[in-house]
């Protein structure tokens, strides 16, 4: 019997394996630190039992683990296992390593790997440079609706017109509750200049005097694979250091590139799925009444 057969016979079916799979994520979001059954009831909205009891079944197919002493739940054994099979297929995080590791040395500032899931956006890897004043507005495992974030806009801005009026549509009700500023016209805007300049702009939106820019990479086929993202305090992101960010931050997007298209030709059964390929397309112009053309 399998991880979702376990799951399903526990009890609920089909819907017992989505809220199984659900808590999986959720305690995936918070791999560092690990996460204890309280909360991960408190985010999820499971009475206590049902949480507990699906815990359990992951635990089992050893995806989950519980540590002994601080009783805080993990990611397991098993979905390290199919973590690294899944990244033989996508392989975005690890072919960007090398460059944010090199973007952080050589500029000092943090950079960051997102990718998208859907409408959201979520952060893979945070690297830090050298600079002793660093910006904390994105860490591993944030999501924020697509288009929240220099990374996230430069993937927003380097979808499809009509993929881009979806999801706004979609996140419509989170963007005026928790993101208020980013007002149809100002995500418009925002999408021009990501087009027109090549590099996402986040002037400090999101946390007052953090500034970033974001720039999308794409699978072989043209598909969106991620962002690789910059973020500096105000002071070091003036106009003329932001043509240079942007200059290092294509250098490196271009190599990350370069690295998938080798993976693949490496591996052709890793080719992505149709659907994706529809999703990620490159983007085509618009007319100018959306406020997209550039």
């Amino acid at each position: 019997m399998d991880t979702l057969e376990k799951v399903a016979a526990d009890g609920g079916g089909a819907q017992s394996v989505d809220r199984a799979l659900s808590l999986l994520s959720l305690i995936g979001r918070v791999a560092d630190n690990g996460v204890t059954l309280t909360a991960i009831v408190a985010a999820s909205g499971l009475n206590r039992a049902t949480a507990r009891r699906l815990v359990l079944a992951l635990m089992r197919s050893r995806l989950v683990e519980q540590e002994p002493v601080t009783r805080r739940y993990f990611l397991g054994e098993e979905a390290y296992v199919l973590g690294v099979f899944a990244s033989r297929r996508f392989g975005f995080l690890d072919c960007a390593l090398e460059s944010l590791t090199a973007l952080s040395k050589r500029t000092g500032d943090t950079s960051f790997a997102s990718i998208r899931r859907g409408d959201m956006s979520i952060c893979l890897h945070r690297e830090e440079g050298a600079f002793p004043i660093r910006t904390h507005a994105l860490m591993p495992g944030h999501r924020h609706p697509l288009g929240i974030g220099a990374g996230s806009m430069a993937m927003l801005a380097a979808l499809p017109d009509d993929e881009i009026e979806r999801v706004l549509a979609a996140n419509e009700a989170a963007l005026s509750r928790d993101f208020p500023s980013f007002t149809p016209d100002v995500m418009g805007a925002d999408i021009v200049f990501a087009r027109s300049h090549g590099y996402a702009l986040n002037p400090g939106r999101v946390l007052r005097n953090s500034w970033a820019i974001g720039r999308a990479v794409r699978y072989p086929d043209g598909s969106l694979a991620g962002a690789l993202s910059i973020a500096a305090i105000d002071s070091r992101m003036d106009e003329a250091r932001r043509e240079d960010l942007a200059a290092d931050l294509a250098l490196e997007a271009a190599k990350v590139e370069a690295r998938l298209a080798a993976r693949f030709k490496a591996q052709p059964s890793a080719a992505r799925p149709a659907s994706e390929r529809r999703r990620g397309d490159p983007p085509r112009p618009i007319s100018p009444t959306k406020g997209y053309a550039s």
